[in-house]
């Protein structure tokens, strides 16, 4: 087989960050920026890169819509699942007082997240495109007074200065990112390593057909850790389903399961199986 490129797609700019998460997760690949979450999955699936990071839900903001259109259009597979808490950062050109900004540039949900010091500040807020390119036009165009609040990777790659970390309101939010690949990488059963499968489906035109897809994972207690939702065509006529559990497909309870959803379910897809990531077991964080 062809070695893939040593390269890891996210969406955005530099210093955004999925471009942070590449960093943390995967640092022995080379992060490449892409400008459409569909762009970083093609370079993936088209060989140009080894693997993605794709963004699939915020503890504040929710799931990211546009994923669960895109995924089943896709053949690439899920290898690994990352969490990347969220810590906004007020930036400025080096040496400004905080006394001085007037005016703040950030992605609207930023903004918002971090209202209650921007407003105790008394900074105007500016909605930009994005965090990371609000920091990289800051660089450009350094007017006196004028700050972005993005990450502490952008203040690095832009040269600005952090005059405030954890900057937002509230702790504790985080995006869980999905690690995608090209081929599938089951790994092999491990008693000793906690897995995730995540599973697409859609429920057959039969009463009660979710909640009789779902029961084998109850009566085998396997736990369900999420089930999204979403259309899956544009006539709106089937609903298919998202759904991550706890286990291994090899594993005994797991295979039960596994058979129910088949018999009630049509077009089951596992995405992936990957270990556990330790954020989940962190005082029992689970984003829901």
């Amino acid at each position: 087989m062809t070695e893939l490129p040593a390269i890891i797609a996210y969406q955005g700019v530099p210093g955004a960050y999925s471009h942070l998460s590449c960093r943390k997760a995967h640092p022995e690949l080379q992060a490449q920026a892409c400008n459409t979450f569909a762009d970083a999955m093609f370079m993936v699936d088209s060989g140009k890169a080894r693997l993605a990071m794709i963004p699939l839900e915020n503890s504040t903001a929710g799931r990211v819509e546009e994923i669960y259109r895109l995924m089943p259009k896709t053949k690439l597979h899920i290898v690994g699942e990352h969490f990347e808490p969220v810590n906004h950062c007020l930036l400025a050109p080096k040496g400004t007082a905080i006394e001085s900004i007037v005016t703040v540039a950030s992605h609207p949900q930023a903004l918002a997240q971090c209202d209650g010091h921007i407003n105790e500040l008394g900074i105007q807020p500016i909605a930009s495109l994005d965090t990371a390119g609000a920091a990289s036009e800051l660089s450009k165009n350094q007017t006196p007074g004028h700050a972005a609040i993005a990450s502490s990777l952008a203040a690095e790659l832009y040269d600005l200065e952090v005059i405030r970390e954890n900057f937002q309101d509230k702790s504790g939010n985080t995006t869980r990112f999905m690690i995608l690949a090209r081929d599938s990488h089951m790994p092999t059963l491990d008693k000793n390593i906690r897995y995730m499968t995540s599973i697409m489906f859609t429920v057959r035109n039969m009463p009660a057909a979710l909640y009789k897809a779902l029961g084998g994972f109850s009566t085998n207690s396997v736990n369900m850790l999420k089930l999204e939702s979403y259309m899956a065509s544009d006539t709106m006529t089937a609903t298919s389903f998202h759904l991550d559990v706890e286990g291994h497909p090899e594993q005994k309870a797991m295979r039960y399961a596994l058979q129910e959803l088949d018999f009630f379910a049509k077009d089951v897809r596992i995405m992936g199986t990957y270990p556990w990531h330790p954020f989940r077991s962190e005082d029992d964080h689970i984003i829901e």
